[in-house]
């Protein structure tokens, strides 16, 4: 789940070397803070916002997560860090569903899940749950949902559910977001069009 940059971008020479920055999944693109930027000889300085100099791999269009600003892969940028703010950017096409808060699995359902679409490319991804707590999806008991997301016609396919297992969640919401940048006037910025959709199981396609 963690990984080099260069088990997803194998020909790309710039990411060879790259230590402290890694891909969380497919979608994710993490760039901790490994140096100390806002204590100086024991003082703390919080005068100004510092920098951290990243690279994003080439092939693709990255957003970022804080902002919604989309950026050319294949480049190196001083991202801005203010100390509670971890530099983190997402792969152009992804399709990344946020859950609830909780402290374990079982805390309480799952039944109002985030989908949230990054526009620039085709993605896809797929939602595979069970009963969290054995291992009868050894024997076959869980289901898979899969989301497409075609970016040219801005649609969104949720397909039929397949499998099942004790406990399943017959009937869902989906709060789906669409993530996209003003690329027009270049300003960061992060548009979000919420849809709500009832899902029993069935395929779907929505119109973003």
């Amino acid at each position: 789940m963690m990984r080099a940059l260069v088990m997803d971008y194998p020909s790309d020479n710039k990411v060879l070397d790259i230590d402290d920055q890694y891909m969380f999944g497919k979608a994710i693109l993490v760039c901790p803070v490994t140096e100390s930027m806002y204590n100086q000889d024991g003082q703390a300085d919080f005068g100004s916002v510092k920098k951290r100099e990243l690279y994003l791999p080439g092939g693709t269009q990255w957003i970022d997560y804080w902002t919604g600003e989309k950026r050319e892969g294949g480049q190196t940028i001083n991202k801005e860090t203010p100390i509670d703010i971890m530099p983190i950017f997402i792969k152009a096409g992804s399709v990344i569903p946020i859950g609830p808060d909780v402290q374990y699995a079982e805390e309480k359902p799952w039944d109002n899940l985030e989908i949230r679409i990054y526009e620039g490319a085709d993605g896809e991804f797929t939602l595979y749950e069970d009963e969290n707590d054995n291992y009868n999806y050894e024997k076959g008991l869980y289901s898979t949902i899969r989301f497409s997301w075609d970016d040219t016609k801005k649609v969104l396919t949720i397909a039929d559910r397949e499998g099942k297992f004790p406990g399943m969640l017959q009937k869902r919401k989906f709060n789906i977001i669409k993530i996209a940048s003003d690329e027009d006037t270049g300003k960061e910025s992060s548009e979000k069009f919420i849809q709500k959709v009832l899902y029993s199981g069935e395929r779907i396609n929505i119109k973003l």
